[in-house]
């Protein structure tokens, strides 16, 4: 049991390094203009989004085996990426029909937060889903303990990790950015989307 609690710890803080988990966040917290204590609020949300599905679709297959895991492997390769790729595609649409970015503060667009959020949602870690397998036959309790785990270290892994790169981007001269914020933005998501379909 132990030896399972560590693996998943272990797994779960790995895996939130994986950059489809933070750098469209990073991207349209540039884009954005957030602050650095809005970007963290933001990563939470979505870390806990897509946190929340691994562990239902975890809890499932303890319950019912591994029938839903391959409807659920098709489905997340295709929705996640294509839902990205649109986003970034929002993005470089409004690069080229606004131009100039001001650095103060803007209100949250929900819209954004929503769809980074869902498409977290709808790409589950399906490498944590063999632990929740392998705890089925010691019972609820455990299985509880291995989602707990997995919540606490995924969600804090990207904050972590968020904070770090954001902490390394205040070195760099952003006046460049200031110009083609949008098209990098756009691009960052969609090459996101795109290496998320290859690689899931």
């Amino acid at each position: 049991m132990y030896t399972l609690l560590l693996g998943s710890a272990t797994l779960s803080f790995f895996h939130a390094l994986i950059p489809s988990h933070w750098l469209p966040i990073l991207a349209v917290s540039r884009r954005e203009h957030w602050t650095v204590a809005k970007t963290l609020r933001i990563t939470f949300i979505v870390g806990m989004a897509h946190v929340l599905s691994t562990v239902l679709l975890g809890v499932a297959i303890a319950a019912m085996g591994m029938q839903l895991d391959n409807w659920m492997h098709t489905f997340t390769k295709w929705f996640s990426p294509a839902l990205l790729c649109l986003l970034g595609g929002y993005y470089i649409y409004q690069h080229y029909y606004h131009h100039h970015f001001h650095l103060h503060e803007q209100p949250t667009k929900w819209g954004i937060v929503v769809s980074l959020a869902v498409s977290m949602f709808f790409s589950p870690c399906l490498e944590i889903e063999g632990y929740f397998l392998a705890a089925g036959p010691f019972g609820w309790p455990f299985i509880l303990q291995i989602a707990l785990v997995y919540c606490l270290t995924s969600v804090a892994g990207m904050m972590i990790w968020m904070t770090l790169a954001i902490n390394g981007l205040k070195k760099l001269d952003w006046h460049a950015w200031e110009h083609n914020a949008g098209l990098v933005t756009g691009i960052l998501l969609m090459v996101s989307g795109l290496l998320l379909f290859v690689f899931e």
